[in-house]
């Protein structure tokens, strides 16, 4: 089993999650491998070899210059400030270009994408970014085809991610990419990662949106039917849980959050089964019944009419790493 070489490119005013989130997802991932020298070393390089300042102000020491690098399996451009200032951008830029013919993978981190943007090697290519940036990008890079919802997303050789977190998420993809789905989500557990999220999922899932906008006894609600979404969760049962009149509880609902509960709890439910599908160790019916759907049958409609693909056929897209090659 070989090591790969992971290169991360450091900057001044650079987002520091952006480089520790995937230098921690690749060190878990060593420890999740068993025996051998395989697995990953990680090595920061900005130019000069010297130290730069993250926005949040952390210091950090360069361990080589972008000039004197290694060969390199994949390199790691995170986001930050400073690849929106021209002097800080242009020799990240002249590097990446240098080195995208002899490199197996070239990634983007949030923001990262203003430098990989501009060498002009995501033309024509699939891509996205944080969603606050997403008209600035779009508006810079024509033509790339930014796809704003999208956690990660794979397009050939090119990787790009929306924002901080989700660098973790397509770090742990690329794991599975190498070393396959057990040390992925071994270094998942390792980490305390919530969930394992793939590629297709949105930036804001329905129930982040829901508590961004929930007040009193709303606040909980959210995080509550996630658990129990294979309970009732029809307008009496949700009314009933939130101390308040059926007939009172929806009209409440639909003036904080735009749609009825019913219409709400399908949401949640199609988002959480396009989460759980992607598994190989679920099956269509399986996910159905785990998110509270009385039939596959009925699922499928649902499944189909939200978001205008099969569930058999989103499973077998977003099966590996989240998107296609």
């Amino acid at each position: 089993m070989r090591r790969m070489n992971i290169g991360i490119v450091g900057y001044d005013q650079v987002t520091a999650l952006d480089i520790i989130g995937p230098m921690e997802v690749f060190d878990a991932a060593n420890r999740a491998i068993a025996g051998g020298d395989g697995g990953y070393k990680t090595v920061v390089l900005s130019p000069g070899a010297r130290r730069f300042v993250a926005e949040s102000g952390l210091t950090m020491l360069a361990q080589g210059a972008l000039d004197a690098a290694p060969a390199l399996d994949t390199i790691i451009v995170p986001g930050g400030e400073g690849l929106r200032e021209p002097k800080i951008c242009a020799p990240i830029v002249r590097w990446l270009r240098s080195r995208a013919a002899r490199t197996r993978r070239m990634v983007s981190i949030c923001t990262g994408i203003y430098a990989l943007g501009e060498t002009g090697l995501l033309d024509g290519r699939r891509a996205t970014t944080h969603w606050r940036f997403a008209s600035d990008v779009a508006r810079r890079f024509p033509a790339i085809q930014l796809e704003v919802d999208a956690l990660f997303i794979r397009d050939g050789a090119y990787y790009t991610s929306a924002g901080i977190t989700a660098g973790i998420d397509l770090a742990l993809s690329l794991v599975e990419e190498d070393f396959g789905e057990r040390v992925a989500l071994a270094a998942a557990r390792e980490l305390v990662v919530y969930l394992k999220r793939p590629g297709g999922q949105l930036q804001f899932s329905e129930p982040l949106q829901f508590q961004t906008r929930a007040v009193d006894r709303f606040a909980d609600l959210a995080h509550w039917m996630i658990g129990h979404m294979r309970k009732d969760l029809s307008n009496e049962a949700l009314a009933k849980r939130a101390g308040l009149g059926e007939r009172h509880f929806s009209r409440r609902f639909k003036a904080t959050f735009g749609v009825s509960p019913a219409e709400y709890v399908e949401r949640l439910r199609l988002d959480e089964a396009r989460r759980r599908l992607p598994s190989p160790h679920q099956t269509v019916e399986s996910v159905a019944a785990s998110v509270g759907y009385a039939s596959a049958d009925a699922f499928r409609r649902a499944f189909e009419r939200r978001f205008r693909i099969a569930p058999s056929a989103y499973r077998k897209r977003f099966s590996s790493t989240g998107q296609p090659g």
